[in-house]
């Protein structure tokens, strides 16, 4: 597997900007090959009403094979085997117009393609491709991305399936079960992920499994709160052959391949939830427009209006890191973002669900009935901040991620206190390498205050290695804080790279600046709350709290 370069929020972390990859933003697409698929969805939930769809609990069949007719499954596979051949940008913005629509039926095309075939696109060998991609276009064979089990989530390293080399080498045995897989009864083809040496918990395989094959076993589809015509189930598999030319990449890979699937998953939700806020906008302006309450539309009142700022300001954020990281993977689909990813999927879906809420608001009691679009929006997003890694584990993983690899850099010191200390001086007070510079005042002020939290980040990381070491993962709250500076730190410095491109265009919109502005305000108040290495009084009394509660609770039962 290809060695990527250095991350930009790694660099960032040092104190560095990357202006080459800050430079490299685009968002340029072909809007004609989009708008098409767009329409011809539009048209398919004319006739298809997706509340009969959902009652129905799965697509109904003519429409599955209309999508596939449509190209619906493969809209970023490349002409050669069959695909649209859409680049990423093109894709995200597909998804996010049909969300705009409906998620829950065109999941089914976002699953197969963000991570379903992900794996075989990015890692396959040309038979591989040759073979799966072809079938996967046309939509003949849908892709599921069977990773997560029973008892494993989110630590995927230490999943439980096995895949076990034959004695003359020519294939694998498989057993084990995956659960929560989307797409499974709609599936002919599985990414599934195992362990490959029991010593060694992590040394896993990605393989290309037909869900036709003796052993494999695909449950009912489990009952959900929403997103009830996307097919969820468990997959067993007992003692499935897979041959080995059917292993992605090479043994031992599995979990990198996983992660860097997971990174297109996480964009795919950030196109999700770009639609989501945008069609919620539309929404609320229409509602408040229209809604009239002590004589005045409620668009009059100002916190009815700070709901769809909001929501503006959050749509260009997440469009603006959206389009960022795309350029990244645009430009070498192995570069390492998962902190950028992450980043992407925690803001946009923690902040669609809060702009879905506040559309339901300010819709009033018509907002809570079933025959008003939100209740069903509710429904079928709420998931989004479950799937590809909860909120709490996107929370913390980022400067966990970045302190592992400053460990690292120090562990030869460790005999060396003097030189581990010399280290630790020479990385804190080293020069920030920070070549923006903008006329424009506000763009300006937001590169200062990018640069200002920044070197905060460098100062909070250090300073938490040295002061907690490896007891560190257990202190949650100063990573999430951390996370949180890290994650508006990476907002202002995308909208500044879009708006950089934009004026190289001369495109740059003065409306759009006002938004940032806006952010950047938000930005102060965050930071203010998050800059320490220390818990809060309140958090320290937590812990009290907890196990007072805790301990009543054991001697109940």
């Amino acid at each position: 597997m290809p060695m990527p370069p250095e991350a930009f929020m790694d660099q960032i972390y040092q104190g560095r900007l990357d202006k080459e990859i800050f430079d490299s933003f685009n968002s340029l697409g072909n809007t004609s090959k989009i708008d098409g698929i767009i329409q011809e969805y539009l048209e398919m939930l004319q006739e298809y009403d997706p509340r009969s769809i959902e009652a129905a609990g799965r697509i109904p069949e003519d429409m599955l094979e209309r999508m596939k007719k449509s190209g619906f499954f493969g809209l970023s596979i490349p002409k050669e085997y069959g695909g649209l051949g859409f680049n990423g940008w093109e894709y995200l913005k597909t998804i996010e117009e049909m969300v705009r629509q409906d998620i829950s039926v065109v999941l089914a095309s976002i699953g197969h393609l963000s991570i379903g075939v992900k794996g075989i696109l990015l890692f396959g060998s040309d038979f591989q491709k040759q073979k799966y991609l072809v079938p996967a276009a046309s939509g003949e064979m849908i892709f599921s991305y069977a990773l997560t089990e029973p008892r494993i989530g989110s630590d995927a390293q230490h999943i439980e399936t096995r895949a076990e080399l034959s004695s003359d080498g020519s294939y694998y045995l498989l057993n084990g079960q995956k659960t929560y897989i989307t797409n499974a009864n709609y599936a002919g083809g599985l990414t599934v992920f195992a362990q490959m040496d029991p010593r060694q918990p992590g040394f896993m395989g990605a393989f290309i499994v037909e869900t036709s094959w003796d052993g494999v076993k695909i449950g009912r589809d489990m009952p959900k709160m929403g997103l009830k015509a996307s097919s969820t189930a468990a997959i067993q598999f007992k003692d499935v052959r897979v041959p080995v030319e059917n292993l992605l990449g090479k043994p031992g890979e599995g979990f990198k391949i996983a992660m860097t699937i997971l990174n297109y998953g996480r964009l795919g939700l950030g196109a999700a939830s770009l639609g989501m806020m945008k069609q919620s906008l539309d929404d609320m302006l229409k509602r408040s427009t229209t809604r009239i309450q002590f004589g005045a539309p409620i668009r009059t009142f100002p916190l009815v209006q700070e709901k769809m700022v909001r929501a503006k300001v959050y749509s260009l954020v997440v469009s603006a890191i959206n389009d960022f990281i795309t350029g990244i993977l645009e430009k070498d689909p192995f570069a390492n973002v998962a902190i950028e990813t992450s980043h992407c999927k925690l803001f946009g879906t923690t902040r669609a669900w809060d702009v879905l809420y506040d559309a339901l608001q300010v819709a009033g009691g018509s907002g809570y009935l079933a025959s008003h679009p939100y209740e069903k929006r509710m429904r079928d997003f709420r998931v989004a901040t479950v799937f590809e890694g909860t909120t709490e584990i996107h929370s913390i993983y980022p400067p966990l991620f970045a302190i592992r690899k400053l460990s690292q850099e120090v562990s030869d010191l460790r005999t060396n206190r003097a030189m581990e200390l010399l280290l630790l001086t020479d990385r804190l007070l080293r020069q920030m390498e920070w070549p923006l510079n903008f006329d424009h005042p506000i763009l300006s002020k937001a590169a200062r205050f990018a640069r200002k939290n920044a070197s905060t980040l460098r100062r909070m990381l250090w300073a938490s290695l040295v002061l907690h070491g490896r007891k560190i993962p257990g202190k949650e709250f100063i990573l999430r804080r951390i996370t949180t500076l890290s994650l508006y730190t990476l907002g202002i410095l995308a909208i500044l790279a879009k708006f950089s491109a934009d004026g190289k265009h001369g495109t740059l919109d003065e409306g759009e600046i006002v938004l940032l502005e806006y952010f950047l305000e938000e930005a102060k108040a965050v930071r203010k709350l998050n800059r320490s290495i220390f818990n809060t009084p309140q958090e320290n009394i937590h812990q009290r709290v907890f196990d007072n509660m805790v301990k009543k609770w054991d001697a109940s039962r």
